[in-house]
């Protein structure tokens, strides 16, 4: 519904939706029809970031390369061929053109034109100048500021050229196209041209000034850390000189095994000595105390030159286990054992032992583990010696071994740094003598006029101007909070209808025309619309016969529906009476001049009567007087009057001042048995008007329902409703 009467909305202002569009598209096309041609120019600089030829050297490298990391390095490079100091060079190069060249690119300006010939020398020096040093022209500066000027005047600053210039990369090539459209091929062109020059010469520029900054900078670090190694390395060769140090894992290797090779003879030697030990005390066991002494006896001078034999051998022993068992004793100590057998076997061969016993073999051998046993204990001697000799120097080793490790450490630290600083160099110096190299491989040139968009503006006008007026229409419908239907009255207050009476417009409207024959279509739908509305007051009544009549604001059209009921109902022969309560404007009074007035009549005064015919219309009027209902005769006085009406009459009608009139109305619905409210179509239901709303929703079933007054509806929307 909200959507049907937006389009009746809309067919309302059909010829403001028609005429506006058409006056808009009239003026754009003589404001178009003037407009130049436009040419566009086109050129593509390579930049090299995802073209695979030119990465050889990092080629692996660039097939990881992230998307992301890709669209950043595009993105900043288009936004330096947007910098301000590089279109300050193209616009330099354009004015200079213009002022040295017969044939300008553009008419001068009315600024340009004014300036004399030696202004025009000052004004190229001083752009010469700005270009060459890559400065901008100072606001500060009034001379500047002039020229400055000059170039807006000639759209060649750098709002204007940025307007009509576009910089993006064709799809997701290796290349970044740049186009700029005027109504001049040449200057397309030379814009283009001189922009892609001038940005491949910056960046290039700065790419091998940064490049530049960082060699030396790795150089100089790469130094550093040479030094810093070499230092290191030369305070450990020192540390080695002052003490001593040769090689401290060979030397503790070496003593460890001397260490190990002299406990393994001391636990021989040892036992030597316990086994030595048990065969001398096993053989004495064998000899009787008197055989020993006569033994001991006749054995005492060898047993001299025995022992002086024995520390000859001592001696040797001594010399080859402090010489860490060199062979050169060796043989020395094996002569001495031959001597020292012999001098046995000597002692055995003069008969010293007992001729009644058999035992000098035992006493030989008894001699020879003596010696043997002696020279073993002498041996753990020197072996201990040297043992704790060579413990002494492999404990010196250790505070060598932590002070050489710990700079060996620092060496090391050293080391791996300046192998990353040198990598780093030989890296930024390889990859700096093949950086990226931006190349310009399609040269804008002049080029054809592009099809012309006039037509297209012009539609481009009707469409935005008949979406105006679409969006006004929208905006005003969606803010129009008035009653126009029957259902938006409804909606609105909640409250029931009793039917509508669609506008008619012209004369007054004359009712026994309006019975007697058929007139034209609204006034027949009026017809139809008053006998609905009177039926529905019966079903409401339901026997009763007082009906008030009000609404919410004056001039709503209640006092006609009053006439109209009263003359509908003395159609159909009913006992009509029409009482004017309206003191406020007492319409029906002046229009009928009633013989009876309700201030009469409800004073019992002695003329107060009415005369009840059937099928006519007895008027109860009032004389307009500042006055109300209850003001005239007291609430019981007046019911009792009511109560005599009802006997007399079959319908009876009150015209009530409307409900913002406050308690006149209300005194007269007081003594009704129903109450119709009528409303006007067009009018707001809103803020003020709610207190009466809920006024309505008091009277419970004593409110009939609305009516809703001059509505705009045909025929199918009065059948709808």
């Amino acid at each position: 519904m909200e959507i049907g009467n937006f389009f009746k909305l809309l067919r309302k202002y059909r010829i403001i939706l028609v005429l506006i569009p058409l006056i808009t598209v009239i003026g754009a096309f003589f404001l178009v029809k003037n407009l130049p041609d436009s040419y566009v120019s086109h050129a593509q600089i390579a930049t090299g970031i995802v073209d695979a030829s030119r990465h050889l050297l990092d080629k692996d490298d660039n097939i990881n390369a992230q998307q992301a990391q890709v669209y950043r390095e595009f993105s900043n490079l288009m936004a330096i061929m947007k910098l301000k100091k590089l279109i300050n060079q193209v616009s330099y190069q354009l004015i200079i053109h213009d002022l040295s060249s017969r044939t300008p690119f553009r008419k001068y300006s009315k600024d340009l034109a004014e300036l004399h010939p030696y202004q025009i020398e000052r004004a190229l020096a001083i752009y010469k100048t700005k270009l060459q040093h890559f400065e901008p022209l100072s606001r500060s500066n009034p001379e500047e500021d002039r020229l400055n000027n000059t170039l807006i005047s000639m759209q060649y600053d750098e709002a204007s050229i940025l307007k009509n210039l576009l910089i993006y990369r064709d799809d997701d090539s290796d290349f970044i196209s740049i186009s700029f459209e005027s109504e001049n091929p040449e200057l397309s062109a030379f814009i283009v041209n001189t922009l892609c020059k001038e940005f491949i010469s910056y960046y290039t520029q700065s790419v091998r000034q940064n490049e530049s900054t960082a060699v030396n900078f790795l150089s100089k670090l790469l130094d550093e850390k040479r030094e810093a190694l070499n230092k290191k390395t030369e305070e450990l060769q020192q540390y080695k000189i002052q003490n001593g140090v040769l090689s401290l894992d060979e030397q503790s290797k070496a003593i460890y095994a001397q260490i190990l090779t002299y406990n393994d003879r001391k636990q021989q030697t040892e036992k030597d000595i316990i086994s030595n030990e048990g065969a001398i005390n096993s053989i004495d066991a064998k000899f009787k105390p008197g055989d020993r002494k006569y033994l001991e006896a006749a054995m005492t001078k060898y047993n001299e030159v025995i022992l002086s034999t024995q520390d000859q051998l001592h001696v040797l022993q001594d010399k080859y286990v402090r010489s860490g068992f060199d062979p050169r004793y060796k043989a020395s100590i094996d002569s001495a054992q031959n001597v020292l057998a012999g001098q046995v076997n000597q002692t055995s061969d003069k008969y010293i032992t007992n001729p009644l016993t058999a035992k000098d073999e035992l006493v030989h051998q008894k001699l020879g583990l003596e010696i043997s046993r002696d020279l073993a204990k002498y041996s753990v001697k020197s072996i201990d010696r040297e043992l704790a000799n060579l413990n002494s120097k492999f404990s010196r080793l250790v505070p060598f071994d932590a002070t050489v490790k710990t700079y060996n450490f620092a060496i090391d630290i050293a080391s791996k740094e300046y192998l990353e600083v040198l990598n780093k160099y030989n890296e930024t110096n390889l990859k700096s003598n093949f950086s990226i190299k931006l190349l310009q491989v399609e040269v804008a040139t002049p080029d054809k006029a592009q099809p012309s968009k006039k037509i297209f503006l012009v539609a481009f006008c009707a469409i935005i101007s008949i979406a105006g007026c679409l969006l006004v229409l929208f905006v005003l419908f969606y803010l129009d909070k008035s009653v126009r239907t029957p259902v938006d009255l409804v909606n609105k207050t909640q409250l029931p209808l009793i039917g509508y009476l669609n506008r008619i417009d012209g004369t007054d409207l004359d009712l026994k025309k309006l019975w007697d024959v058929e007139h034209r279509d609204k006034m027949k739908l009026f017809k139809e619309q008053l006998r609905s509305i009177r039926f529905e007051i019966d079903q409401e009544l339901q026997g009763e016969k007082v009906l008030a009549i009000t609404s919410i604001d004056s001039a709503e059209g209640k006092t006609l529906l009053a006439i109209s009921l009263a003359y509908s109902y003395s159609m159909i022969n009913k006992k009509v009476l029409l009482i004017d309560g309206n003191f406020n404007n007492p319409t029906i009074s002046k229009t009928i001049s009633p013989n009876t007035y309700v201030e009469n009549f409800f004073k019992n005064a002695p003329s107060a009567s009415l005369d009840v015919n059937s099928g006519t219309t007895t008027v109860l009027g009032n004389r307009g007087e500042d006055i109300t209902l209850l003001e005239i005769g007291d609430e019981t006085f007046v019911n009792s009057q009511m109560d005599n009406l009802r006997s007399k009459y079959d319908i009876i009608i009150i015209d009530t001042p409307p409900l913002n009139s406050l308690n006149k109305s209300k005194e007269w619905i007081l003594f009704a048995n129903k109450a119709l409210v009528v409303f006007e179509s067009g009018k707001k239901l809103a803020g003020q008007q709610m207190p009466y709303v809920s006024y309505l929703r008091g009277l419970k079933t004593k409110f009939a329902g609305w009516v809703l007054n001059k509505a705009n509806l045909d025929q199918n929307e009065a059948n709808a409703n």
